[in-house]
């Protein structure tokens, strides 16, 4: 029978280093946690191996649904339904395998089954989710490895999910505020189009019968609609091709940097993408101290988290500056990309002792700026793309009607 090494700590914190017998390493770290111990390190001695082990059903599991791997999306959900059972008084481990076996949405109930796979070897919570970087990223997993230190995981969970909540609602509003000026930007698109290529040809064979000169109106109206119907394909495709050619440049790092650092110029559009950039440091740096991250590592972690790379680059110099030991709020100053308002917040958050908590109230507040902001963009996007169809509708009916107009005239004399 295979023979195992291990290291464990007992009820009372006592280190105990032994060996085991057992059938496989599975079974092994079964017997040990039946006795108490918190296992550490289990290995399998050289040349201690028995029969083939038996093939391990969640690899099959595994194998099965390579189909619906997990995603970034499955994070949110995994960490509310672990947190369920954590604080209802089972271990994380016992809590991932009841998920391993409950769930039923494919791709959760895989990174499920993956976890518990690397659980069931003896490996904590925190480098199981490390072998998932398309769903955790290193903050989460360095919260998480927090937390089993401090024994604090359900506290550090409810702090994540809060964290992932507040960053979903703000994805969900940001969709939903985008959703109607998109709508509408597609129906007027569409009904420009048919006009321009099937409704104004037919009127204009009718006003061309009629022998009569065209007003200057209806000609660009005219002249309009032939370019549409000769070049408008090709100036769609010249547009596409201009759109690829720069989202292909603004995926390069040289790409991006400039292209970010142009969006912050864009007025109205600059403010706030600072708004989004404040509340992502805010956020995520408030979470990090919160769950006991040194500030350095913090700092590091929180600079991976801000979307736009010019301000990305600036939140690393200061991070540099304060490992030299000045202040954070006075090296986010010494950039010039924040906001004197949130620096002051800071400064003072700095001086009490408070930054956790000054930082979450900057949180909060740039959450409802940001809420704030998108409601009136919409209001500004949906009112300029209905004036621009009301107008052009109007001039179609101006040309129209004076064409009609003259056309008559014309007739009588």
């Amino acid at each position: 029978m295979p023979r195992f090494d291990y290291t464990a700590r007992d009820r009372a914190g006592a280190a105990v280093t032994d060996v085991l017998e057992a059938p496989s390493r599975r079974d092994a770290l079964r017997l040990l946690t039946a006795r108490g111990l918190q296992v550490g390190m289990i290995s399998e001695q050289a040349g201690a191996k028995g029969g083939a082990a038996p093939k391990s059903p969640r690899r099959a599991l595994l194998a099965s649904a390579r189909a619906t791997p997990p995603t970034r999306r499955e994070r949110l959900n995994f960490l509310q339904a672990l947190h369920d059972l954590t604080t209802s008084g089972l271990s994380a481990g016992e809590s991932v395998r009841l998920l391993s076996q409950r769930i039923k949405e494919p791709a959760l109930r895989t990174l499920c089954a993956g976890l518990w796979e690397k659980l069931s070897e003896g490996a904590p919570l925190s480098r199981a989710m490390a072998a998932f970087p398309e769903v955790f990223d290193s903050s989460t997993i360095n919260l998480i490895q927090a937390g089993e230190a401090t024994g604090s995981l359900n506290d550090t969970l409810t702090r994540l999910i809060a964290y992932f909540t507040e960053q979903r609602e703000l994805r969900r509003q940001l969709v939903a505020a985008l959703a109607y000026p998109v709508l509408m930007v597609f129906v007027a698109g569409g009904v420009i189009v048919f006009f321009l290529w099937f409704l104004l040809p037919k009127l204009q064979d009718l006003l061309t019968s009629l022998h009569s000169k065209l007003p200057t109106s209806t000609r660009i109206l005219i002249g309009i609609s032939e370019f549409a119907i000769h070049y408008g394909l090709f100036a769609v495709g010249a547009l596409v091709f201009v759109a690829a050619s720069f989202w292909r440049w603004r995926a390069t790092e040289a790409g991006r940097a400039t292209s970010d650092a142009w969006l912050i110029k864009v007025p109205l559009l600059g403010e706030f993408i600072v708004a989004q950039t404040v509340l992502a440091f805010s956020q995520t740096l408030s979470v990090l101290l919160e769950n006991g991250i040194t500030a350095s590592e913090a700092l590091r972690m929180t600079e991976r988290q801000i979307g736009n790379h010019f301000h990305r680059e600036a939140f690393k110099t200061a991070t540099a500056r304060v490992m030299e030991g000045e202040a954070l709020s006075l090296a986010l100053t010494r950039t010039g990309c924040f906001p004197d308002l949130v620096l002051d917040r800071l400064a003072v958050g700095e001086n009490t002792g408070n930054v956790v908590p000054s930082l979450r109230q900057i949180a909060q507040a740039y959450q409802r700026l940001i809420s704030q902001r998108l409601n009136f963009f919409t209001q500004i996007i949906a009112t300029t793309v209905l004036l621009g169809v009301f107008i052009f509708v109007g001039f179609i009916a101006f040309a129209i009607v004076q064409a009609v107009f003259q056309a008559s005239q014309s007739m009588r004399s």
